[in-house]
């Protein structure tokens, strides 16, 4: 008799923003055969017999505070920035209403003021308090697994990026942390309650911002005791990635990099959210600790993010490198690079639910580490070489293999 396939959920914070609604065609476009596999690495020849499931077969769901559809969010994004093509759009118009289905209401409550004005739904809840909040969404997962009858489900957090949190005593014990958030104010991020709605509800937890959510310490320890597993953060897809690749040549070359400059300019929601001050420069901590982690902390970085609405979902990057050669002599490079955000994060989000939902099925806990390949500031990884996380993330398969 052959082994009965696994079912899948992916549940998407933010769903139909730019990157979950890129997510969702893509899965759907999977599941009618109607798109090739380029830019999903779990697609490679490494990948196998890993084991992993098909792409085409995940179920989506998730949370958002906005009014869009996925299916609408697609085709805004198609005429807006020229993504997508009328024809695939067309062929997957049925699966991505049905998952539209599983998308319920989020929660404001630990919203940036620049995300609140986002919420134009009229179905949002008004949680009296954020452990009420945390029980409604949590509730919202488990519904969708029991409706799909899934064996797994993957949170992922696309939504939109937030201030950074002080971490306060009560965000150390899960103890303390619920004690608090059984009042009606606290100063949580709502980040932080996806995931530990995520977290009640039995999922393993990918955080692909650079929002605070599955980092704060309580969080992680109820995780731990339930034996989930979980990453972050913030998903490397354009000029960081370039970076984690290019860095390293100066240092085995030896070459001393005196300074390393990078102009980024994007438009949609994202750009104007990161136009606020404090939600900018959570991001820029996030960008750019790859380059004095590689090549040591003498070098000048500098990092700018501006928000330019023509652009929509194009995105790109300037980086200017001075650095200095042989007898002292000083020369430069500079790259420019442009891409869509969207689009270069969706393949990346399927490949983290792939490898995640395997990880939830060995029963394996705590931060997956050898995912640190997908993210700019991977949880407890200070190697942020590519070439090194490529080889961390193989050799952890290979090594599930053997034990299998």
């Amino acid at each position: 008799m052959p082994k009965r396939r696994k079912k899948i959920g992916l549940w998407l914070i933010g769903a139909c923003g730019g990157v979950g609604s890129a997510v969702a065609l893509g899965i759907a476009a999977f599941a009618r055969r109607a798109a090739p596999s380029t830019g999903l690495v779990t697609a490679l020849p490494e990948f196998k017999d890993a084991g992993l499931v098909d792409p085409g077969g995940i179920a989506v769901g998730g949370h958002d505070i906005r009014n869009q559809t996925l299916w609408g969010a697609v085709n805004e994004a198609h005429h807006r920035a020229n993504l997508f093509d009328n024809a695939l759009i067309d062929v997957c118009k049925a699966p991505l209403q049905s998952f539209q289905r599983n998308v319920r209401p989020g929660t404001l409550l630990g919203c940036a003021p620049a995300v609140r004005a986002l919420c134009d739904r009229s179905d949002m809840p008004n949680d009296a308090t954020p452990a009420r909040a945390v029980e409604r969404l949590s509730a919202d997962i488990a519904a969708f697994r029991q409706r799909h009858r899934l064996d797994q489900v993957v949170v992922v957090h696309v939504a939109s990026a937030e201030p950074a949190v002080a971490v306060k005593p009560w965000h150390r014990s899960i103890a303390s942390l619920q004690k608090a958030l059984t009042r009606p104010r606290n100063a949580l991020p709502a980040s932080c309650l996806y995931a530990l709605a995520a977290v009640e509800a039995g999922c393993a937890y990918v955080n692909f911002t650079s929002c605070t959510a599955i980092g704060l310490p309580a969080i992680r320890e109820r995780a731990d005791r339930l034996g989930l597993p979980y990453m972050g953060a913030d998903g490397k897809t354009g000029e960081t990635l370039v970076k984690s690749i290019l860095a390293p040549m100066f240092a085995v070359r030896n070459l001393s990099v005196l300074s390393w400059v990078g102009q980024n300019i994007l438009g949609n929601r994202d750009g104007a959210i990161l136009d606020h001050p404090a939600v900018r420069a959570s991001k820029i901590r996030s960008k750019d600790k790859t380059v004095t982690r590689i090549v040591g902390p003498s070098t000048t970085t500098r990092v700018s993010i501006d928000y330019v609405p023509s652009l929509d979902d194009w995105k790109v990057a300037w980086d200017f490198i001075h650095f200095q050669g042989f007898l002292g002599t000083k020369m430069s490079m500079q790259f420019t690079w442009q891409g869509s955000d969207s689009v270069l994060a969706a393949p990346l989000v399927i490949d983290l639910t792939r490898l995640a939902a395997r990880e939830l099925e060995a029963g394996r806990k705590g931060p997956m580490r050898h995912l640190a390949f997908f993210f700019k500031d991977p949880m407890d990884v200070d190697r942020l070489d590519l070439t090194h996380q490529w080889r961390m993330l193989l050799e952890h398969l290979h090594a599930r293999e053997r034990i299998g």
